[in-house]
C-alpha cells in the first residue's frame, strides 16, 4: 500500500507533470516573472470559472483578506465580527489593521458561523462581517448578507477552504462562495484545493470602485508607477505560481468531485456509529471537503491520534486553540468569553486525510483502524 499522507502533492503533480513541466518552462523562456501573460491568464480564467467581475490576484490568502479590509476603508476600533473557530488568518489581520475582532458563535453541525450569533455581536462600532466557508462548507451566507443589508455591514468571505463550493439561494440561484459577499478572499496554499506549488491568493468582487482600490494597495497603492495614491502593500502572485494554477484550475471540478468521493466512502463507513458524527451538509451548500472532519463522542482523542499515527496514519486537529483564547488577542480581554459550540468542537474534532489521490486500499485500512479503535 502507498504511504497515506494528509495531502499528497506529489502524487497529484505526478498527474499532470508534463503539463506543468511544460508550462513552467514556458515561464522561464519567457522571463516575465512577476505580471506575465500566465498571471493574466489566469486572473481571467479564475474571474470566468466563478462568474464574478473582478479578480486580483495577491501573494497569499493572509494578504488577500489584509487588502480586502484595507480597500474598505476600515479604522482602528472598528469592530468586525467572525467566528472564533477557524484558522488563525482570518482573525489576525484584524489586529494587524488595529480594528477590534468580535468572536462569535458557530453552527454545531456546519462549523460555520451562526447567523443568530452575529446579530447578537452587532453594535454601533461593528463595520465589516467575516463569514468563513469552513472546511470546504458554505456558510449560511443569504442570512449573513440579510443582516449585512439591515445594518449597513461589509461582507468579506474567508473562502480560503471552498473554492469551488456552490451556494443555493432560497429562490433557486446559485453562486459560488466567495463570489456572494462585498468582497471574497481565497488562499492557493499548496494543500489547497486549487493548491500552487508556492503561496499564493486572490480576491474577487463585484464592485468596480473596491477592484480598483484592491488593485493599488497589492501594487504599492500605485496606479500609475512612482505615484503612489494610498498606503499599500507588496502582494502579487508569480508567474510559476499562476502557470501551475492555470492548469489546476481546468480540473478543479474534477477535484472536488475526488474528494466528494472520499468522503462518501468514510461516511459509509461511520455511518451510524454512536462514538463519531459525520459531516454535515446543509441543503443551501454542497461541500467540497477540504478537510474531512468527525466529531468524536465519548472518544479520547488524543488516544485516537496516537493509536492512528502508531498504523501510519495521520490526523489533525483544526482546531485545538480557538481564536478567542488565543495569547495574542490577549488585550481584548477574550479568554473568558463563553462560547460552548466552538469550545465543545475545539475538544472533540479530528479530520482523517483526504486529497485527491486517495485509492480504496487506503481508504479500506483508515476505516478500519479508526472503526477498530472505536469498539475495542
Amino acid at each position: 500500500m502507498r504511504p497515506i499522507q494528509m495531502v499528497d502533492t506529489h502524487s497529484q503533480y505526478l498527474a499532470i507533470k508534463s503539463e506543468v513541466d511544460t508550462a513552467i518552462h514556458d515561464v522561464l523562456d519567457s522571463a516575465a516573472y512577476i505580471n506575465g501573460k500566465a498571471v493574466q491568464q489566469f486572473t481571467q480564467s479564475l474571474g470566468q470559472y466563478l462568474n464574478v467581475k473582478h479578480t486580483i490576484p495577491c501573494a497569499n490568502g493572509t494578504d488577500a483578506l489584509q487588502i480586502a479590509m484595507m480597500a474598505l476603508g476600515l479604522e482602528p476600533g472598528d469592530e468586525v465580527i467572525t467566528p472564533s473557530f477557524t484558522y488563525i488568518a482570518t482573525t489576525e489581520v484584524v489586529a494587524l489593521l488595529k480594528l477590534t475582532p468580535v468572536f462569535v458563535e458557530v453552527d454545531p453541525h456546519t462549523f460555520c458561523i451562526d447567523p443568530a450569533s452575529v446579530r447578537k455581536a452587532i453594535t454601533p462600532k461593528t463595520k465589516a462581517i467575516v463569514p468563513v466557508h469552513l472546511y470546504g462548507h458554505a456558510a449560511p451566507m443569504e442570512a449573513i448578507m440579510a443582516i449585512a443589508k439591515e445594518f449597513n455591514l461589509y461582507v468579506i468571505e474567508d473562502n480560503a477552504q471552498a473554492i469551488g463550493c456552490d451556494y443555493t439561494f432560497s429562490d433557486g440561484t446559485t453562486k459560488k462562495t466567495g463570489t456572494i459577499g462585498t468582497i471574497g478572499a481565497t488562499s492557493f496554499y499548496p494543500s489547497k484545493n486549487l493548491g500552487a506549488y508556492g503561496d499564493g491568493g486572490a480576491i474577487f468582487t463585484n464592485d468596480d470602485q473596491l477592484a480598483h482600490q484592491m488593485k493599488m494597495i497589492a501594487n504599492h497603492g500605485q496606479q500609475k508607477r512612482y505615484y503612489h495614491e494610498v498606503v499599500g502593500c507588496n502582494s502579487r502572485l508569480d508567474s510559476i505560481q499562476a502557470a501551475v494554477l492555470n492548469i489546476k484550475l481546468k480540473k478543479l471540478d474534477e477535484y472536488n468531485a475526488a474528494r466528494q468521493k472520499v468522503a462518501a466512502f468514510y461516511n459509509h463507513a461511520f455511518a451510524n456509529h454512536p462514538a463519531v458524527i459525520t459531516p454535515f451538509v446543509a441543503s443551501y451548500s454542497t461541500h467540497v471537503y477540504h478537510q474531512y472532519t468527525l466529531q468524536l463522542k465519548g472518544v479520547n482523542r488524543d488516544e485516537l491520534v496516537a493509536y492512528l499515527a502508531a498504523h501510519q496514519i495521520p490526523s489533525m486537529i483544526y482546531y485545538p486553540v480557538p481564536g478567542h483564547r488565543q495569547d495574542m488577542f490577549a488585550a481584548f480581554g477574550l479568554k473568558e468569553m463563553v462560547l460552548p459550540i466552538t469550545d465543545e468542537l475545539t475538544n472533540s474534532v479530528i479530520s482523517l486525510p483526504i486529497h485527491t489521490e486517495m485509492n480504496k486500499e487506503q481508504l479500506n485500512y483508515i476505516c478500519l483502524n479508526v472503526l477498530n479503535f472505536l469498539n475495542k
